[in-house]
């Protein structure tokens, strides 16, 4: 039966209460963020809408929520093949009749989701974009009822867009057979350009636009110079980020490979994951990227896209990205439950040079080759920046911010700009006095008076320019040309030769300064330790007091998830596990109250969160700090729940909800029932393969051993033992009773 019965046509106030009313009942969240319920509004009335929302910032609850509150099934477009399995478990989680169709099932499969479509029992079905464009698709769903179409990661559409897919351009189609149904297209990246495309290519020119904020506060951004890539990537999981989710961006597969290899040896749960991979490797990494805590995936730009998993505390690029977008995106992984994570990255000249050469060698247009380079040179810009690294990121996407964000390490390092205009007159004129066609580390050599067999034998030691530039050291000449190779007044050629460019002429003549960045002001070390120091204080999912209570709730979540073969987050997500730690609720009420709490999981999850919370908690723990507080939390609860029972009958509870322990009585519990009852809860986890508290928790097994129940009518409204457990455990708990009673 769907979750919520589709109205009649109602008023914008009317929309917005009922769409509400689903948020905090089926996903438990008390309000909308941002433009969420504008965008909610917008899809239930019926109308289209281009959607721009960075990744974490709940593009998928704006076409989720829609699908529930209008009449039929939502369809969502999606080229995430190898998620929508996890996508669609998380959704019937949370309650939600949810299915997918790709390449991935088998027919029999494809015909029961067929089956289930026409006869109106799903709420919401994901589609690859080449299986939905199949003549039996298309002809199935004008004979089914269509709440709405999502496209999801619409910058697939635009050839101006980082992840180009032929397929997403064909969804014009959608308008044209279905022109009474609104569409939504979401993407987390797309400039004015890309943004054009997606409204022309699916017809959206008249669609209300929604653009949230870009900004990620809860990310730390930082760059460094590319010294010894591997080590330092280690340095950094092991000082900042040991025993945390991750994922590590590199360019090559090789790199991959040996990166995620020589990570395993130093002790790091590392996978790698690349196009180049079987689909089982590839389907493996995933999976334990996915379900397993810790886990560091390795990849190329070929994973990522949609992944869901909030908990990924890190980004790291060993390489240079080829645009702002991908790294916008990619580092936009990090942190989607909104606790402290960070972006890192080193970069070095090889990396500029290799990644020009690629876009330069491409195939594709010179219009596109040009769009690219742009793309490139902002991201450089952004590499080498002297000023706060956020506000930088933010006006590339045409937002601005007014302060510094104090989270980047241009905001903790402040690093000093110089007049380098001599020293790059010095490097222009060697480059140009040798024919514009050696590479920096000769230039360099030149620079420095280096006197090598190569510089001799090309007869360079006689030019005027040899040994001009003693007075500085090698690193500091390298990185000098890596940033003049990046701001674009040297030019990488085919076989890696360095040739003066047409806007290096000013420069050349004195027409024009070059301020640059000082890379060696502060010691590398002490600016690492200051980067550090920020990120480890600003990344603690919870204080030392809760640190016990969210271990034993992850471990729980873990084991759950591995039963049901769902991803931990499919449970809770680590926000939510925070909140939990922080109000200690002590009753289902309470707990209902907690943003990720939905009825469903509070039925499904409830009565385990609550005991694990018990044995962490005691009386003289629990929270929250004011007996008043806790008063108007529990008393909201209720009247939340009572309101809804006059709207709608909840779903079952698989079990009771727990008594409190300051509304329990005093009970004589009787030990030798006790005793048979811990060794029966032993058998049982045994043969199950659930956790003790799984089976009953220690305040059930009490409530049985003092109650000592003959029959299993007697199990009926003791705490802990709700339907779920009477029927799964009933006979085997009386039948121990009585060997004790009868004894």
């Amino acid at each position: 039966m769907s979750l919520v019965q589709p109205h009649t046509a109602q008023s914008p106030a009317e929309t917005d209460a009922r769409a509400l009313e689903v948020l905090s009942r089926v996903w438990g969240y008390g309000a909308f963020r941002d433009v969420q319920a504008d965008i909610v509004r917008t899809v239930v009335e019926g109308n289209n809408a281009l959607v721009l929302m960075p990744t974490g910032g709940g593009k998928s609850l704006c076409y989720q929520v829609p699908s529930l509150l209008r009449p039929g099934v939502g369809i969502v477009v999606s080229p995430l093949i190898a998620l929508m399995k996890d996508q669609v478990d998380a959704l019937r989680q949370f309650g939600v009749r949810a299915a997918f169709l790709n390449s991935s099932l088998d027919l029999q499969s494809v015909r029961e989701v067929e089956a289930a479509l026409m006869a109106g029992e799903l709420d919401m079905l994901y589609v690859a974009p080449e299986r939905l464009l199949l003549p039996r698709t298309l002809d199935l769903l004008e004979r089914a009822s269509v709440a709405l179409f999502a496209i999801d990661e619409a910058h697939c559409v635009s050839q101006w867009g980082h992840d180009f897919r032929p397929e997403y351009g064909q969804l014009g189609v959608l308008p044209r057979r279905f022109p009474d149904i609104p569409r939504v297209a979401l993407t987390a990246t797309a400039d004015d350009r890309t943004r054009a495309d997606i409204l022309n290519v699916l017809e959206l020119n008249s669609a209300a636009q929604f653009i949230s904020s870009f900004d990620r506060p809860n990310i730390q951004y930082r760059v460094a110079n590319k010294e010894g890539p591997k080590t330092q990537l280690l340095d950094f999981i092991h000082a900042e980020h040991r025993g945390d989710a991750g994922i590590v961006y590199c360019l090559s597969r090789k790199s991959v490979e040996q990166t995620a290899q020589w990570l395993a040896t130093q002790g790091v749960d590392a996978v790698p994951y690349h196009a180049g991979l079987s689909p089982r490797e590839r389907n493996h990494a995933q999976e334990r990227f996915l379900n397993d805590e810790g886990v560091v995936v390795v990849a190329t730009v070929a994973f990522g896209m949609g992944i869901d998993k909030p908990n990924v505390r890190f980004v790291a690029h060993l390489d240079l990205p080829k645009s702002m977008e991908g790294y916008y995106q990619e580092t936009g992984r990090a942190g989607r439950d909104g606790l402290p994570s960070t972006a890192w990255m080193v970069y070095g000249l090889a990396d500029v040079v290799n990644v020009k050469r690629m876009l330069s060698q491409s195939d594709a247009p010179e219009d596109v080759k040009r769009v690219e380079a742009a793309k490139l040179d902002a991201l450089l810009t952004y590499c080498e920046a002297a000023t706060c690294r956020r506000q930088l990121l933010l006006a590339y996407f045409g937002e601005e911010r007014n302060e510094p964000c104090g989270n980047c390490d241009i905001c903790l390092n402040p690093p000093k700009v110089r007049d380098a205009t001599r020293e790059a007159q010095m490097a222009l004129s060697a480059a140009i006095r040798t024919g514009n066609r050696f590479g920096a580390a000769h230039l360099t050599d030149i620079l420095l008076g280096q006197p090598t067999e190569k510089v001799v034998a090309m007869g360079h030691h006689l030019l005027p320019t040899f040994g001009v530039g003693k007075g500085h050291d090698e690193k500091m000449w390298r990185g000098l040309i890596r940033q003049m190779v990046s701001l674009g007044h040297l030019a990488a050629g085919e076989h890696y030769g360095l040739s003066a460019t047409g806007k290096s002429r000013p420069l050349l003549k004195g027409e024009t300064q070059l301020m640059l960045r000082e890379d060696s002001l502060v010691p590398h070390e002490k600016s690492r330790k200051r980067d550090r120091d920020a990120s480890r204080g600003n990344r603690a999912p919870v204080d030392s007091q809760d640190a016990p209570l969210f271990e034993a709730l992850r471990a729980w979540r873990l084991q759950l998830a591995r039963q049901k073969a769902v991803p931990p987050y499919a449970i809770f997500s680590d926000a939510t596990l925070k909140a939990i730690c922080e109000l200690r609720p002590g009753s289902a009420a309470t707990l209902g109250t907690v943003s990720g709490v939905g009825q469903r999981k509070l039925a499904d999850y409830g009565e385990g969160v609550l005991d694990i919370v018990r044995e962490h908690s005691g009386s003289e723990r629990a929270r929250p700090a004011s007996p008043a507080e806790r008063g108007i939390r529990e008393n909201s609860a209720v009247l939340g729940l009572l309101r809804g029972k006059e709207e709608r009958t909840p779903p079952q509870p698989l079990f009771s909800a727990p008594v409190r322990a300051e509304q329990t009585p005093p009970v004589s519990v009787n030990p030798d029932v006790a005793e048979v009852l811990r060794e029966l809860r032993r058998e049982l986890t045994r043969e199950t393969g659930h956790s003790a508290f799984v089976i009953f928790p220690n305040a059930a097994l009490e409530a049985l051993a003092a109650a000592c129940p003959r029959t299993v009518e007697e199990l009926q409204g003791l705490p802990g033992m709700g339907p779920k457990r009477i029927e799964n455990y009933g006979e085997r708990i009386v039948e121990v009773v009585l060997t004790v009673l009868n004894g």
